[in-house]
């Protein structure tokens, strides 16, 4: 399958333009540099080419690599005569469009065209930008030539830095320093060969055929060999994608896990796109190597304990295929040994993605619970409150909403009326205690900070063994990380502007638990969800504001706390938090699902074991 970069159309870069990016306008000396030029002057030493704009004509170079598919069809060309500055790049892509070019690798060749710069999404996606050859002609000389050795990366070679700061503004104007920072570094191998021996495989192979490894197996490993991101300052500089530009009749892409290794040398061309940033586009791949471990399960719980779990069941609807139910069935009975209660993220309404005002999910929930019991889990009853049309995010027509499954042999649910879509749920006093004005009911859905965000769902239960006790569980997804700036943005640091909504949505809740604990200081509160954010980040240090949780994953050794891997990070967004009276939680990640190319979401469940 081909790159999603390949759905891209051409950019050309004015000559102004591209000067008025690089800091200043173009100058008569730079005008005629373009003249005789070789590949290391197009590149020069920013991440924007001196030349952009103007016309080359007969660079030499050597024919590396082909990509003869998409729209964005094209041949990587490198000086084999490099210049003795480390900050310019020896290689180039020459854009073709759809047409594959009629060359072959090791050509050398001298070529002509125009000097440009593409953006990967659009200008407007905050990406760094890649210089090419658009409108390009090109003279075969010889065949057969010799490849320019690979570079290769390796811990020696990758920064302990990752990127120049420019207090939020763009380093493009900025001379690169490829021995300080790892984007740096990366951008002046921009088309070159580069290469990655023995490669611990950090992100499982997707859909769109491609996977993640890293050049530091060392540097944040996890407990089960993945690359742990742990800090905003750190975001593990090793981590390069990795696809394929050999015809998968020739060679299948491998279907990896994170833990798995691509024995052997993989290499290619240096690329860069807006679905991960820095990617070596192999022309020879490795041999996959099964290291990952197996998916984990859970133990049982006690008779007087409580097993609460959280699971993002992923645009879960009825319309979702009988298979990925009957998955997600047995890893609650099975993986996670049937908890008590689970706070589900990402239920749909009754019609999935269709937007026709159907904001019931009976159906799905009843599909789901039909499953668990096939797979010989319990009779499991649900809870939850039907959102506005429209109104909580997520995928349109889907009214995604958050719900409780619970198992009514073990646990019971004090059902209080009242609560709808738009009644904020209030604590109220009773005889010393803490109850609720509705249960279920949803924590202030008419704030702005939940607009076109799902609504906590909060519920009272009890544990049948242990008469008179009380939990009140809120389960959450808060918005997402969309219309943040990547880590390899080329504005540093990376704007982060979803977060401002999480911390109002944290401070809502922590809130909401401290007028519970207010009532009644002996009170049991879980908080669990997808929070959509880190230990470290703001939104998770102000919901537990005043002490008043604990996140749970705080508890774990520092390589086991993760449930997510996104673009080879291993990182946390689900969490379950705790009251003070909950001290004794058993707490646990059950990997099954984001370390592996098959998987029923994206998210690994999450179970605490408590005594109310």
């Amino acid at each position: 399958m081909p790159s999603r970069r390949s759905l891209r159309k051409p950019v050309a870069v004015s000559a102004v333009a591209c000067a008025a990016l690089a800091g200043g306008l173009l100058t008569a000396t730079q005008s005629a540099s373009a003249a005789g030029a070789r590949i290391h002057d197009i590149q020069g030493s920013t991440r924007i080419s001196p030349l952009a704009g103007q016309q080359v004509s007969e660079v030499p170079g050597t024919v590396t690599a082909i990509r003869s598919f998409g729209s964005a069809r094209g041949f990587w060309v490198q000086d084999p005569h490099p210049d003795r500055n480390p900050a310019t790049s020896e290689a180039v892509f020459v854009f073709t469009g759809k047409e594959t070019p009629k060359v072959a690798v090791g050509d050398a060749l001298t070529f002509s065209g125009t000097v440009s710069e593409y953006y990967p999404g659009g200008k407007d996606a905050g990406l760094q930008s890649v210089t090419e050859i658009t409108g390009a002609t090109w003279k075969v000389g010889s065949s057969g030539a010799p490849l320019p050795a690979a570079f290769k990366l390796n811990p020696a070679s990758v920064p302990n830095r990752y990127a120049p700061a420019a207090g939020g503004k763009s380093i493009e104007s900025l001379t690169l320093r490829p021995g300080s920072y790892a984007l740096d570094h990366y951008e002046s191998l921009e088309g070159m060969r580069v290469s990655v021996s023995s490669a611990p495989v950090v992100g499982a192979t997707n859909t769109h055929n491609e996977l993640w490894v890293t050049a530091e197996p060392r540097h944040h490993r996890t407990a089960r060999g993945g690359t742990l991101y742990r800090s905003y300052a750190d975001p593990n500089g090793g981590r390069v994608k990795v696809t394929s530009l050999i015809p998968f009749s020739e060679r299948p892409f491998p279907v990896a896990d994170v833990g798995d290794e691509l024995t052997g040398t993989t290499a290619g061309p240096l690329d860069y796109d807006s679905f991960g940033g820095y990617t070596l586009q192999a022309t020879e791949l490795g041999t996959l190597a099964d290291h990952g471990p197996a998916p984990e399960t859970t133990r049982k719980q006690k008779s007087g304990e409580l097993a609460v779990a959280t699971y993002n069941v992923e645009n879960l609807a009825p319309t979702t295929p009988q298979a990925k139910f009957d998955r997600l069935a047995k890893a609650l009975v099975h993986n996670l040994a049937s908890p008590d209660v689970v706070a589900l993220e990402e239920v749909q309404d009754d019609n999935g993605a269709t937007d026709n005002g159907v904001v019931t999910a009976g159906a799905t929930l009843t599909k789901l619970t039909d499953a668990i019991k096939a797979a010989g889990g319990p009779a499991y009853e649900w809870r939850q409150i039907d959102p506005v049309n429209d109104e909580d995010g997520g995928q349109p027509g889907g009214n995604i909403r958050v719900a409780f499954l619970f198992n009514p042999g073990r646990v019971s649910f004090t059902d209080i009326k009242g609560g709808d879509s738009t009644t904020p749920v209030q604590v109220v006093a009773d005889h010393g205690k803490a109850t609720l004005s509705a249960s279920p009911g949803r924590i202030a859905p008419a704030d702005p900070a939940w607009k076109a965000s799902r609504k906590p769902l909060v519920g009272q239960f009890s544990l049948k063994s242990r008469p008179g006790s009380r939990v009140f569980v809120i389960a959450n997804h808060f918005n997402s990380k969309g219309g943040d700036q990547g880590l390899d943005s080329r504005f540093q640091p990376p704007a982060r502007s979803s977060e401002t909504q999480r911390t109002g949505q944290a401070r809502l809740v922590n809130a909401f638990v401290k007028d519970l604990l207010a009532k009644d200081p002996k009170a049991g509160v879980v908080v669990a969800g997808d929070l959509n954010d880190y230990s470290f980040s703001p939104a998770l240090k102000d919901l537990t504001a005043g002490g008043v949780l604990t996140d749970q994953v705080g508890r774990l050794p520092a390589a086991e706390r993760y449930g997510y891997v996104y673009n080879g990070n291993s990182q946390v967004l689900d969490h379950m938090l705790t009251s003070r009276p909950l001290t004794r939680a058993d707490y646990d990640i059950v990997h099954i699902n984001a370390e592996y190319a098959d998987q029923a979401s994206d998210h690994d469940p999450q179970v605490l074991r408590i005594k109310p």
